[in-house]
């Protein structure tokens, strides 16, 4: 096992004991995930050299969809790409004409992650960087110092710089756009306004939402609404590469949400727009963007309300048969997530027991045998084979851990004689997982 640190340990813990992906460390829970690993490393070299791509993570109930779609963002940020991923709901979606969609774009912006901060919300920092770069290259041209560019100088030629830079993007829907509300918010950076610098945010975000706003207070003639919401999130992506960033992965999670969607029409009109994104990432008129989606099979493969349900998005997709042969083929667009094995789940607890121990700075020991006894013991319970995760074999396992810490006298062996002797209570539905049975209006 890779060395991991204290800080690492302790969100690791605190992630796993509250049934969550840890924000960090994912690399040291990685197990059974080898080819999908090496499988998503290609695809950011490849974007990183300017193309774009997209995925779909297919899985069963536990199969680990958010977790791959959490170590796919970890992976990017490590390799220098800005990074975002959210969860699809009710009021999320790619089609909408009740600012539903634009709500998607929003709350991506707000997720914008980095290798340096990882808190989310980072656009200004990101956008101030990005002056700063443009300030060095009008001070090698012009030869004036960059400290008196932050003070104003040459504004007629850093502003031509600005938009010079979004006319050369290959996203045209909304570049002379974004080069206006980027030109006012160099105007703001340098007059310290923080007003201006704050409603030029707001365009870039999303969260000026009329015409009339957008024009009184900035000079903007559009906005980014429900139908150009992805010519946006294209024009960030140039926007980050020309930063010097890699690129942009995008992730989103709990697409059953748009399984969910009781209209039909309502449903198609979304699954269009997953189509249009596929084909814009495909054809590589998208630059330097990756598209994730963690989905549920009957979420991809159902065609009375799946996404095989639009024809020509089915096309595209494949046919749930490809997805379960033993053959492997890390190629594909869809990629079925196997559930983990029981020797992986084995190595993932080993891996946990080292973790509890740095973070909590013990030396609790568990044998080979007792995590078997414990597998077992799980494994044994009514219901197990349909409903038992590793998420709840995880909290489970972190309680017996914590069980022997705090009670320094009993033993793990009396732990799980004591929880095991009589296995009668059946296993049920993880609540912290979507169940697609269940239609959200």
């Amino acid at each position: 096992m890779a060395k991991i640190n204290p800080k690492q340990a302790a969100v690791i813990i605190k992630s796993l004991e509250g049934g969550v992906v840890p924000s960090i460390g994912i690399e040291h829970l990685l197990v059974g995930r080898k080819r999908e690993v090496e499988e998503v490393i290609g695809i950011l070299d490849d974007v990183a050299l300017g193309g774009s791509d997209i995925r779909f993570w297919v899985g069963d109930f536990g199969s680990g969809k958010s977790f791959m779609l959490a170590t796919i963002e970890q992976l990017a940020l490590a390799k220098d790409f800005v990074s975002s991923t959210i969860d699809l709901a009710p009021q999320r979606r790619f089609y909408a004409t009740d600012k539903k969609a634009l709500a998607l774009y929003s709350e991506l912006v707000g997720n914008i992650k980095t290798k340096t901060s990882r808190s989310g919300n980072v656009i200004e920092q990101i956008i101030d960087q990005w002056l700063m770069k443009i300030f060095a290259e009008v001070s090698a041209d012009k030869l004036v110092e960059v400290s008196e560019l932050i003070r104003g100088a040459c504004e007629n030629e850093v502003n031509k710089a600005i938009l010079d830079t979004l006319a050369s993007f290959s996203s045209v829907g909304l570049s002379y756009e974004f080069g206006q509300a980027l030109s006012k918010y160099y105007q703001a950076f340098v007059r310290d306004d923080r007003m201006l610098k704050m409603k030029a945010l707001r365009w870039l975000r999303g969260d000026i939402t009329t015409k009339t706003e957008a024009k009184r207070e900035l000079g903007i003639n559009r906005i980014i609404d429900d139908d150009n919401y992805f010519d946006g999130l294209k024009t960030l992506a140039e926007l980050f590469v020309a930063l010097g960033y890699k690129g942009f992965v995008v992730n989103f999670d709990e697409a059953v949400n748009l399984y969910k969607i009781p209209q039909a029409v309502t449903r198609e009109r979304n699954y269009e727009r997953i189509l249009n994104i596929y084909n814009e990432c495909k054809s590589e008129k998208s630059k330097g963007l990756f598209v994730n989606f963690g989905a549920t099979r009957p979420t991809v493969f159902d065609k009375t309300r799946g996404m095989s349900s639009y024809g020509a998005l089915q096309g595209r997709i494949g046919s749930e048969q490809d997805c379960d042969l033993l053959l492997v083929n890390t190629k594909r667009t869809v990629l079925s997530l196997k559930a983990l094995t029981d020797e992986e789940i084995y190595t993932l607890l080993e891996n946990l027991v080292n973790i509890y121990n740095i973070n909590y700075k013990q030396e609790i020991e568990v044998s080979e045998g007792q995590i078997v006894k414990y597998m077992e013991g799980q494994l044994n319970r009514p219901g197990a084979h349909e409903f038992l995760t590793p998420r709840a074999v995880i909290k489970d396992f972190l309680e017996i851990l914590d069980l022997k810490r705090q009670n320094e006298d009993i033993t793990i062996e009396k732990i799980l004689d004591d929880k095991y002797k009589n296995i009668l209570e059946p296993v049920s539905r993880d609540p912290l997982d979507m169940d697609d049975d269940i239609l959200m209006i």
